[in-house]
């Protein structure tokens, strides 16, 4: 947090895995740097407003963000209820305000944001895997929307590529369901910062 803030980018399921961080011990530990976390999507399922259930937004706000003290000015998400190319482009303005503002860092080798930590999924990396998100040498475009297997607005390759830390959580199902296929997670290769993934215990038997 040199910067004054942290930049934590949801995909999938995880927040439901950050409820340990709601506990009282968790709690207490971070008190004085709530303030200072700023909360984004690497996903988001285009649907008609935040109550749907659908939502990615309305899944992480019910399972943890509020049940945290993060100042409500510091979600940053998907506008809902709009068409999806129109939602991809004014998310992704956001993103730059957030840039220009330097709440969130600028890669030193791109034109990309450089988020604090962005965590994934097998699933959610899976939801990155579309040949218009994979174009490398262009770091240009921050935020596609993409209509297969279902209308979502996502971060782009180079941008989850650029960031500080990126996290795959993985269970047994997830890797079970991968194997004799090349995994989407492979094209997560950030450039400048580190890679780490969390697997469950019956991984080892794959």
């Amino acid at each position: 947090m040199a910067r004054g803030s942290f930049s934590l980018v949801l995909s999938g399921d995880i927040p439901k895995r950050l409820r340990k961080l709601t506990t009282p011990a968790y709690m207490k530990m971070l008190e004085h740097n709530w303030s200072k976390w700023h909360v984004f999507w690497a996903e988001e399922n285009v649907v008609a407003n935040n109550r749907h259930p659908d939502s990615l937004y309305r899944q992480a706000n019910e399972a943890f963000i509020s049940k945290v003290p993060v100042l409500p000015e510091h979600v940053v998400r998907v506008l809902q209820g709009t068409p999806g190319e129109e939602a991809a482009n004014r998310y992704e303005f956001s993103i730059r305000q957030q840039v220009r503002n330097r709440t969130v860092a600028a890669s030193p080798s791109n034109d990309c944001p450089r988020f604090d930590l962005i965590i994934l999924t097998p699933e959610s990396a899976g939801h990155l895997n579309h040949p218009m998100l994979e174009e490398e040498e262009s770091s240009s475009q921050w935020v596609a929307y993409v209509k297969s297997p279902n209308e979502r607005v996502v971060l782009t390759i180079p941008v989850i590529n650029s960031a500080a830390n990126v996290v795959i959580v993985a269970d047994y199902s997830s890797l079970q369901a991968m194997r004799g296929r090349n995994p989407p997670a492979q094209m997560v290769k950030p450039k400048d910062g580190k890679l780490v993934w969390f697997v469950d215990k019956g991984v080892d038997s794959l």
